[in-house]
């Protein structure tokens, strides 16, 4: 039966763990950058003029629409 010393043992488990310590740590930057990306508040006052553009040419136009279905010449 071939088993390996405590110590290694031990520096394979404090290898592993500080691995795990390294994971963690990426996964909690990349979803706090998610968050950061994905907040509704930041993205509407960074886009606040652009959607209110684009909903304004779709009122504009669905209300020329609209107008011409009941407009005869």
């Amino acid at each position: 039966m071939n088993t390996l010393p405590i110590e290694s043992l031990e520096l394979q488990a404090l290898e592993q763990r500080n691995r795990l310590h390294k994971t963690t740590d990426e996964l909690k930057t990349k979803i706090a950058a998610a968050r950061e990306k994905l907040d509704v508040s930041r993205n509407a006052r960074e886009h606040l003029i652009k959607a209110s553009i684009v909903l304004s040419l779709v009122g504009l136009l669905s209300g020329y629409g609209l107008a011409g279905m009941f407009t005869t010449d």
